[in-house]
């Protein structure tokens, strides 16, 4: 009797051991990676929100681009928090002409800054976000001029109440895009997106990227990011 209890016992944990082993494995999450082979130092500037929702946090969505600027193979990426050290000592709060980028990213050491905007935002679900990035470069041929306070070439380098600002489209690369979840082909953005990036044996699984804003925020800027990176402009 005994014999059999412990063959009983052994079994189930043999089995247990199967079914644990059966478990869906993790998959492979896609990569993204700058064009060609030099490498670029980056910055992020706060978001800027023209969605008209309040709870939209201009930190909080630099920080998502950041993260995911952070896993492209190629850049180096400047945190969030110093490039607001740097609007503070410029009193300014958002970059409004290519001449002010070039300082920031200048005083940074940066070679461009990513300005990410908010167009739309709806967390409930299905969620809708409405994002665009905007990348500009430093011109090769900028130089500073020493021995004058950055906050007076900020002042130069800014329209007037009545200025209207045009910016050359040689200036900057941009990627804009609307994704609402309640559209399919979104939707299948999403899980291909979500496979190596979430637990598939936890309780939600890819569904999850539809209940948190911020992971469905980050599929966004992902895929605006993929979009920045396949410019021409950044192939030359």
């Amino acid at each position: 009797m005994m014999k059999n209890t412990i063959w009983i016992v052994l079994l189930l944990t043999l089995g247990g051991c199967s079914l644990f082993q059966s478990h869906e494995q993790y998959g492979t999450e896609q990569t993204l990676n700058l064009p060609g082979k030099v490498k670029a130092v980056w910055a992020v500037a706060p978001a800027v929100n023209l969605s008209g929702a309040e709870t939209v946090d201009p930190l909080l969505q630099a920080d998502l681009v950041y993260s995911q600027l952070q896993q492209v193979h190629g850049l180096t990426i400047i945190p969030v928090n110093r490039v607001v050290e740097v609007f503070v000592s410029l009193r300014i709060e958002k970059i409004q002409t290519p001449e002010q980028a070039a300082l920031v990213c200048d005083l940074l050491g940066a070679d461009a800054i990513v300005v990410p905007t908010v167009t739309m935002f709806d967390p409930y679900n299905p969620p809708k976000f409405g994002a665009s990035l905007q990348l500009l470069a430093k011109p090769g041929s900028f130089v500073r001029a020493q021995n004058i306070d950055p906050r007076e070439l900020v002042r130069a380098a800014s329209p007037g109440p009545n200025d209207q600002v045009v910016i050359d489209t040689a200036d900057f690369i941009q990627s804009v895009g609307m994704f609402d979840a309640s559209n399919g082909t979104v939707r299948q953005m999403v899980m291909e997106y979500a496979d190596g990036r979430n637990n598939p044996t936890g309780p939600m699984g890819s569904a999850e990227y539809f209940q948190s804003m911020d992971r469905y925020c980050s599929f966004v800027y992902y895929t605006l990011i993929d979009d920045l990176l396949r410019s021409p402009k950044l192939r030359r």
